[in-house]
Order: C-alpha cells, then structure tokens, then sequence
C-alpha cells in the first residue's frame, strides 16, 4: 500500500508531504484544486512518462517519492530478477531534470522506466473515467474470470511453461534451418571427404616424394658424377686412396727415427679408414640410383594430385589438406547430430505441449465453473448501483491453438437497459454505466487481488443520491481487504472514507499552490457540509454532514 508520498515542484506543487493510512480513504476539494496534479505526480513513480512542462520552478529539478508497503504481495522474485535489494518497505522516486531527462529511482538504485512501470503494475491501480476502456479488452476480461476463479497460480505456472514450449519451437525451427542448409551442401561435402579419404595422405609423404623424384630425374648426372670421383678416389692408376696407403707407410716407416711422426702416421691411417667408407659408400649409391621412368612417372602422378588438392582447398601442405578433412567429416557429421538433436527436442516439445494442454483444460474447467457465479455477482452488485436490468453475459469460447492465457477467448456482453439487447461493452455509449460496471467487477475480484492499492478517480461519475451511497459502500467493503483511495465530488462516497483528504489551493506571493491536508473530524463535517451546500453552509448541511459521518 502507498504509504506516504512526497511531491517536489510538480505543476502547482511547491512541496507536498502526506502519509496515507490503510483502508478507504477518500479525498475531496473544489473542482481546480488540483486533484489530478496529484494523480498526475503520483503517475511519475509508476512508469508514466513527463517532462520539462511539469517543473513548477524550471531553475529545479522536480521530485516524486513514494514509499510502499509492500510485505505480504510476492515481489521478492520480481526484486531479485532485476537484481534489486528487497525490503518489506519499498522507496520509488521520479526525477524530472531541468533539461527535460528523467531518472527513476527503487530503493535508490537508478532503474529504467519500464522496471519502474512493471513494479508500479504490481502496487497500484489508477481507475478514472477514461480507464473504463480497458473493459472492452479481451485480456482484461480473461484476467477478470482467471481473478475470481483462483486461477492466478496456475496461470503464471501455465505461462512459465509455454515460455519454455515457444523457446523449445524457436530452437527447433533454428535447428532444422541449419540441417536444411547443411543438408543441402551434404552431397557436395560427401564428395570431398571421398576424395580426400581415397587419396590416403600421410603427413610427411610430399616432402619425402619430392626428394625422392629429384634423384631419380637426375640419375645419370649422378651415377656419372659419382663414377667420376670413385675413379679418382680409388678405382683409377693413380687414385686417391692407393696414395694416402703408401704415404702412410712413409710416415710409419720414419717414426722410428722421429715418435712425431708416429701421430701423424695414425692420423693418416685414420683417414685412410673413413675414405675407404666414403668410398664404399658413394659406390652403393652408384649402384642404388638407377633411372625409372615407371617410379618418376608414379611420384609425378601422385605430386601432381597432391598439389591439386592443395590448390583446390587453398592451403600450402598436407598437414593443411588432414585439417580439411577433419572439418568437411565435421560438417557431414553436424547432419546427423543435428537430426538427433531435432529428434529430442521434438520429443520435449510435445511432452511440454501436453503438459500445457492438461493445464489448459484446468484453466478452462475452472474459468467455466464460476462464469454463472459472476454474471450473477455483477448482476447483483450492478442492480445495488441503481441498474435494475442491466445483464451481463460472459463468453468463454474454445481456440484451436495454444497461447500465454491457454485455450480460451472471453467475451463480455452487456446491457444496461431492459428490452435492449446484449452486445459488446464497447458499444456502450454512457460514461456513468461504464464506471458503475468497473466497480462491480473491481469490488468482486478485490479481495482475491494481490495488488495492494487501487485509486479510484471520480468514480462518482453519473450516479447521485442513494446510489452514491451504494457506491460508497461498496468502495468501503472492498477497503476491508486492499487499500482504496477514491477521489469523488459526492458526499455520500465522502462520508464513507475512514480518512478524508482535502486538495485545496493557497496564493502564496500571489501565486497559486496546490496543497493537501488530512482533515479532522470537526474539519471533515464541514467540508461534507460544504459539498451538500450551495454558498453557505446551513445548520441542515451541518446535521446530514454528521450524519453522513456516523455521528
């Protein structure tokens, strides 16, 4: 409930600071006083938008604050979603700059406007003449049978479930739009990994096959070259070797005469060893190395294709040509991965679907339990507000697919006058059977309502007399279980309130300033006095005051 509400250079309003008490409460003033003002400000700190116009000093800042009472409604998790401290006693404040930008303020953590108008969709409800409209709204009118008909658990469960079921669609639709596409490349993808799978790559085999091709290409020019040097290393008369041999004898020879020489005969000999073995050596290779034109003509081949591929898939090697084929195999594999995914999902999706319908059928079943119950109750509760023969007719009609409120469409027939037939709210022409309609609705619904405050704006509109008194009492009742602020131009409503607030205009250095008191007793018998009077106020208008209070 709004428990206090501090206004600060809004339109007419300097300063003002009220507290708010539990109950119906009513507030009261001359037309011009300033009543909307303070429905206006009080509209900052619920979403509403504003802007520099609203400043009454343009050289500041304007401020709205209220503070809510808000133990008791469930909005601990909507605090939490939107990482909010949470406290039974919750603070909103509105800053309208200079400049015309706005700053909105829960508990003093800066939030958006939207975060401001959803809570304020959670703590109060602002009816005025205008709002009457919203009766007409096909979902105003299922929220109405889902209210009375203790449906408000399961259909915030149904909705958190159908969340689930659209998501589970929409990922599935992503999902067979991406095995469509890769469907589509999967022939061509196949044949790549084909190709690439026959050809049996081995991630060192080009380097290996180009040195392989250069000696064969170059077989004669190295057997001839090799021949070349055997002939003087050690096949020709005077060879290499056969000369070291007998230099070695030298050296061996004389180390009996010189021990230096003895080193360097070993050095030779040594060196005799290790040409021996090249020797040996670049013999075998004469003899390995023979021209192939089959082997050059197969390595060609295989080089050939092997570049091929690596042109084709732009990469410069082999190891570049294994990671294609690992991903174009990924490829091919995301097709089946993603059936089987689509297979799941599928599989979930039509077990949330049933779930949804089961509950569908219960949101159904127990709207149409109580339709004749509240035709009834609006019925009865219509013919209190002086509407002997209006009726009222609630459609519920079955929808062939799922949606946020289940199965169902609603519809509200009315009538308000005997011999004319029901037919859409909206075609409803008079303000006054509107707003009488709203309060029979609203007054049924309140006491199972979770929202702490409702704001009634000249619901008086179009009744007088001992109708005002029925609405009166209504308005009183449904203060029993919520809290009810109504502001009305009738005394019969105003006598009702169990606190009554006047709106008043004061001149203050010749300026006019909207301002608001809680009136007393005594204050309240003659402010009522003064609304069943015409100037002055008569002894008369004093005694029906009273008794109007109860005293």
């Amino acid at each position: 409930m709004l428990s206090k509400l501090v206004i600060e250079n809004y339109a007419l309003i300097d300063h003002l600071e009220m507290d708010f008490s539990e109950g119906f409460s009513v507030i009261t003033g001359e037309t011009g006083a300033g009543k909307s003002i303070l429905l206006g400000a009080l509209s900052l700190i619920l979403g509403n938008r504003g802007d520099v116009s609203v400043l009454l000093d343009t050289s500041r800042k304007c401020i709205v604050e209220g503070t809510f009472a808000i133990k008791g409604y469930h909005l601990e998790d909507l605090f939490r979603e939107h990482e909010l401290d949470y406290d039974d006693t919750a603070i909103l404040r509105r800053e309208i700059l200079q400049n015309g930008k706005s700053r909105a303020f829960i508990n003093d953590t800066p939030v958006n406007l939207a975060l401001m108008k959803d809570l304020g969709d959670h703590l109060v409800n602002i009816h005025s003449q205008f709002s009457v409209i919203t009766l007409n709204d096909a979902d105003f009118q299922l929220a109405v049978l889902d209210n009375y008909s203790d449906n408000i658990q399961i259909i915030q469960q149904y909705r958190d479930n159908f969340i689930h079921f659209v998501q589970l669609k929409k990922e599935v639709e992503e999902l067979v739009r991406r095995e469509t596409l890769a469907r589509k490349d999967n022939d061509y993808y196949q044949f790549l990994s084909d190709e690439l799978e026959s050809v049996k790559l081995q991630e060192d085999e080009q380097e290996i096959a180009e040195k392989r091709l250069d000696i064969l290409s170059h077989a004669e020019e190295i057997k001839t070259g090799l021949l070349q040097a055997l002939e003087i290393l050690s096949l020709g008369e005077h060879n290499i070797a056969d000369r070291l041999s007998k230099i070695t004898n030298v050296t061996n020879n004389l180390s009996r005469f010189h021990t230096s020489l003895k080193e360097i005969s070993e050095r030779l000999r040594s060196n005799q060893i290790d040409l021996r073995d090249i020797a040996a050596g670049m013999e075998k290779i004469e003899q390995d190395v023979e021209f192939d034109p089959a082997e050059i003509n197969a390595l060609t081949t295989r080089l050939d294709l092997i570049n091929h591929l690596e042109k084709k898939h732009n990469v410069p090697d082999i190891r570049g040509l294994l990671t294609i084929k690992e991903q174009i195999n990924g490829k091919l594999l995301e097709v089946t991965s993603l059936e089987d995914r689509i297979l799941a999902l599928n599989k979930e999706l039509e077990q949330v679907r049933e779930h949804l319908l089961k509950e569908a059928e219960k949101l159904s079943g127990n709207r149409m339990k109580v339709i004749s119950d509240l035709e009834e109750k609006i019925r009865q509760t219509l013919i209190k507000l002086g509407m002997q023969d209006a009726r009222i007719k609630i459609e519920l009609m079955r929808l062939k697919e799922l949606t946020p409120d289940g199965m169902d469409a609603v519809r509200f027939l009315f009538s308000a006058n005997k011999g004319i037939g029901l037919s859409e709210i909206s075609r409803i022409a008079s303000g006054g059977e509107l707003s009488r309609l709203m309060l029979s609705i609203k007054s049924l619904i309140s006491k199972k309502n979770l929202l702490p405050t409702i704001i009634f704006d000249e619901i008086d509109l179009g009744v007088s007399g001992e109708i005002a008194g029925k609405v009166g009492e209504i308005l009183k009742k449904m203060g029993e279980s919520m809290q009810v602020i109504a502001i009305t131009h009738l005394p019969q409503i105003a006598g009702k309130g169990q606190s009554h607030y006047w709106v008043f205009k004061s001149n203050e250095s010749d300026a006019a300033r909207t301002q608001l008191k809680k009136l007393d007793q005594k204050e309240r018998i003659l402010e009522i006095a003064k609304m069943l009077s015409n100037e002055k106020v008569s002894d008369a208008a004093l005694k029906t005051a009273k008794e109007l209070l109860g005293k």
